[in-house]
């Protein structure tokens, strides 16, 4: 896959899976800042005009 430019890493297009389900790519540094792993459990959330999303505290 080829690099994105300089400048454009938070930029990201929303996808579909076979499933129907909506999903993002999330860039590696923000997963390594949040020290978040694959399979973990997250809460998202309408917040505005936008979607947050933060750590599932069960």
């Amino acid at each position: 896959m080829a690099r994105k430019p300089l400048g454009s890493e938070h930029i990201r297009k929303v996808s579909r899976s076979a499933s129907g389900s909506y999903y993002i790519t999330i860039p590696i540094n923000v997963m390594r800042e949040l020290k978040w792993r694959e399979h973990q459990k997250v809460v998202v959330e309408k917040w505005g005009d936008g979607v947050r999303v933060k750590d599932w505290e069960g």
